[in-house]
């Protein structure tokens, strides 16, 4: 789709986005909090980016503050086949054909920016700019799943106003709205040699490939409140709403080697089908909780803890649809709401340097190895966190973070050569995935 030049700009910056988080959820919004594994974010209130984790925390935060940061990840998404199927195996002989895909993962980053204004000692104003989700995997065009995914690719720009209001020295509430931008990429091969097959089409062979590009702006709202128990000790309470996207763009298709025996057989078959044109999908973008808490120990210690939720459950599917006659193209997701949870601690070694580690389960949103998709072969994972804040002067600091990546259970998938699936295969296998992250950040206040 065109898009206008601000806008693509405005995608430079905000730069591209590969999912550590559960789903394609991105936590990767503040590296003081990635350094105590973003446990006590929302209760913390270190510097601006509690716009994104607490917008009721502003109230704690004096005169005007900046924070920018960027999260260099890494991920790998590697397959292994253990016997995967194809829908015509008893006529050919053959199961899924291909190699295991090579390394699906990619180097990206993700930038955020964080404003804050304590206007007077009730009012706070703050905004941020941020990528809240995002996904990358990239599989090798002759892979055994290739009928199931080649390259997918979300990413999302987040613009979100926010205000606070200290209802009580003890009490502060904060609302937020925001403008959400996403750019979706997918593309597949098609089995044009099944799906013709009683036209000539040779089966895995006849191959060719579509790639949906599609967009769209809506938008949410969030929503937080702080409350103190004492100086040393409070608890926050956030909650984002879900966003619905109805993004709409174009679906492009290649014929392969084998183009013009392939154009004939669609033209014999299903002459409306299988033609470059418009197309569209929905994704509901879930809604979010957060109960965060805080406790000062001592001049030199603080304890955090988070419970997180996320409602993956408003996707069912991956539904695109076409301007032609040809059939939804459908993929089942069935996900689950998921929980994290998340403990942390930092040490203020003397008046300049904070040391910071943190330990989170983030556990998955796909329910069973019959519903993981190489478009996200996501598994339960366990964040293992570290990180270290200088203050250069009493306006300006800097924040250092690393986190590693530990995926629990196994990442199976059991898709069957029937049904959404049976020009796709049987995919049988286990993905091996793992990430790491680098972060730094500045912050300077005035």
């Amino acid at each position: 789709m065109k898009k206008t030049l601000l806008l693509a700009l405005i995608l430079v910056l905000a730069g591209a986005a590969t999912a550590l988080s559960a789903g394609f959820a991105l936590m990767e919004q503040s590296v003081k909090g990635m350094g105590n594994a973003f446990a006590g974010a929302g209760s913390s209130a270190e510097d601006a980016t509690v716009v994104f984790w607490n917008p009721a925390a502003m109230t704690l935060l004096e005169g005007q503050q900046i924070s920018s940061g960027v999260h260099i990840i890494k991920t790998s998404f590697e397959f292994e086949n253990t016997g995967s199927t194809h829908a015509l195996q008893g006529l050919t002989g053959e199961g899924l054909t291909g190699d295991n895909g090579g390394n699906a993962g990619t180097w990206n980053f993700v930038p955020n920016l964080y404003y804050v204004n304590k206007m007077n000692e009730k009012w706070a104003f703050g905004l941020g700019i941020n990528v809240p989700f995002g996904l990358t995997t990239d599989w090798d065009s002759g892979w055994v799943g290739r009928y199931y995914a080649l390259k997918s690719s979300i990413m999302t720009l987040n613009v979100n106003p926010s205000l606070a209001y200290a209802v009580t020295d003890k009490l502060s509430v904060g609302a937020g709205v925001s403008a959400m931008y996403m750019d979706g990429e997918f593309s597949q091969a098609v089995d044009f040699g099944t799906i013709f097959n009683l036209l000539g089409g040779d089966p895995q062979r006849d191959d060719g490939k579509v790639t949906l590009n599609a967009d769209d702006w809506s938008y949410g709202f969030n929503l937080g409140l702080l409350y103190q128990f004492s100086a040393s000790t409070r608890v926050g309470l956030s909650y984002r709403s879900e966003v619905d996207q109805d993004l709409t763009g174009d679906a492009e298709y290649s014929y392969g080697e084998n183009a013009a025996k392939v154009k004939s057989m669609i033209a014999a078959g299903a002459p409306t089908w299988f033609q470059n044109g418009g197309a569209s999908a929905s994704v509901t973008l879930p809604e979010s909780a957060t109960l965060s808490f805080f406790h000062r120990l001592n001049p030199d210690i603080a304890l955090m803890a988070d419970i997180g939720w996320m409602g993956w459950s408003s996707l069912p599917e991956l539904r695109i649809k076409s301007d032609s006659t040809q059939p939804d193209s459908v993929t089942t997701l069935d996900w689950k709401d998921a929980w994290r949870f998340a403990a942390g601690a930092t040490y203020g070694l003397n008046e300049k340097i904070a040391l910071r580690c943190g330990l989170m389960y983030d556990e998955s949103p796909i329910a069973s190895e019959k519903n993981r998709t190489p478009r996200l072969p996501d598994q339960d994972r366990l964040w293992a966190n570290l990180g270290a804040s200088y203050a250069w002067s009493k306006q300006l600091s800097i924040d250092l973070a690393y986190s590693h990546l530990f995926m629990l259970g196994n990442g199976k998938v059991a898709q069957d050569a029937t049904g959404e699936n049976a020009t796709r295969g049987g995919l049988v296998g286990e993905f091996d995935n793992t990430g790491n992250i680098v972060s730094a950040q500045v912050n300077y206040n005035w």
